[in-house]
């Protein structure tokens, strides 16, 4: 039987970002230097996959510190945590490594700068995200405050309009954000921001990949989890984009194909937090359902890489 034609695109940059790379990293090489089990405060990076094959070689993930014993190793998420969190594994003298992604790590050292300067921040993010709440976990309660929409600016309640600065959560959508910067400064004309937007630079680019690859596509399937904030984006790029049908997939096995009937042409992309062996396997399910002429669409190159925390790279 004859397969139909069917053009994939496939977006580059997608996948894996240095900050991820980096966090599995890290518990990979604890669990070689300390031996299983190591524990991970929350999920190391938002991606079911990765965090199971962790799982399956030795590391346990827990949602407080609380849950983890004392004389095992734990390690915090790529999202970073509240300053109370390494504050409390020190007083309980734990060994714990800190797989914070180093951009937002920047994000945290910019919202203390600014406070010690005696600005109240804004932080523009996703109520209830792990990044934003560990962002917003830099500083005292009630110094920083929280929105998600343009609408939220018209609320705000500051305590002094000429003393405020912003910050953002790096994986918003950069188009999002810049709406409710322009809101921000139209309310608060002093405010400060960053010298950059706080997006990372692998938001930024999946993005635009997305970007040129949508509008040219029958249907755009972004391969992520739902509670990665990042791989979120993509999809809302897409159908922005001009996209009719661009949505989430986990793996190959959640593809919807009676909704992709018909179709001549599809795009794909990956979150931050998705490895490339799942990206081969949509195209794979493809390939054994169309004759697919396939064509990377490469908007941007990416050659970053962090270093891990010192405590791994030194002896037992």
């Amino acid at each position: 039987m004859t397969k139909p034609p069917l053009d994939l695109y496939l977006a580059a940059p997608r996948g894996f970002c240095a900050g991820v790379d980096r966090a599995i990293k890290i518990v990979e090489m604890a669990l070689e230097k300390w031996g299983a089990p190591v524990f991970v405060r929350h999920e190391i990076v938002h991606n079911k996959f990765v965090v199971d094959g962790l799982r399956d070689k030795g590391a346990v993930f827990v949602e407080e510190l609380d849950d983890c014993p004392v004389d095992r190793p734990v390690i915090f998420s790529a999202h970073g945590v509240p300053k109370s969190v390494p504050a409390e594994a020190a007083d309980r003298q734990m060994i714990y490594v800190d797989a914070t992604c180093p951009l937002v790590s920047k994000v945290h050292i910019e919202a203390a700068r600014h406070h010690q300067n005696g600005l109240q921040m804004v932080m523009i993010g996703h109520a209830g995200h792990p990044e934003t709440i560990g962002t917003m976990g830099q500083l005292p309660d009630g110094e920083v405050l929280l929105v998600e929409t343009p609408d939220d600016v018209a609320t705000l309640k500051v305590k002094d309009p000429e003393r405020l600065a912003f910050i953002t959560q790096t994986t918003l959508s950069v188009d999002d954000t810049r709406h409710i910067v322009a809101a921000l400064r139209a309310r608060f004309p002093a405010i400060i921001g960053p010298h950059k937007e706080d997006i990372c630079y692998a938001t930024t680019n999946r993005q635009e990949a997305v970007k040129s690859v949508a509008p040219r596509v029958d249907a755009m399937l972004v391969i992520g989890a739902p509670n990665s904030s990042n791989s979120r984006r993509l999809v809302e790029v897409g159908a922005a984009a001009g996209c009719r049908y661009s949505q989430m997939v986990q793996r190959a096995a959640d593809i919807d194909w009676r909704a992709l009937e018909g179709i001549r042409s599809v795009g794909i992309t990956a979150g931050a937090s998705a490895p490339e062996v799942l990206i081969e396997e949509v195209i794979d399910a493809f390939r054994t359902r169309f004759d697919v002429t396939m064509e990377i669409v490469e908007t941007a190159q990416e050659n970053v890489e962090f270093k891990v925390p010192r405590i791994l790279r030194e002896p037992v």
